[in-house]
């Protein structure tokens, strides 16, 4: 399985943290770490990733979300 890769959707309105997150999952083995900055990205994100059998973890950092996906 590959690395994780880290993807910065901070600043960015949704749908476009998650095309970001399932275009990333789909090249890297479904692992990434996502930053966004936002609540409604953190739930968008993780219920997606729920639609795909995967666990999240999210932390906040200064106001800033690091999801955790795979």
């Amino acid at each position: 399985m590959a690395d994780k890769v880290t993807i910065d959707a901070r600043g960015r309105s949704c749908p476009e943290p998650v095309i970001m997150t399932k275009r990333a999952l789909d090249q890297n083995g479904n692992r990434a770490v996502v930053l966004v900055d936002n609540q409604v990205a953190v739930d968008n994100i993780s219920r997606f990733a729920d639609s795909r059998g995967l666990k999240v973890l999210v932390k906040e950092r200064d106001g800033d979300f690091e999801l955790t996906v795979g």
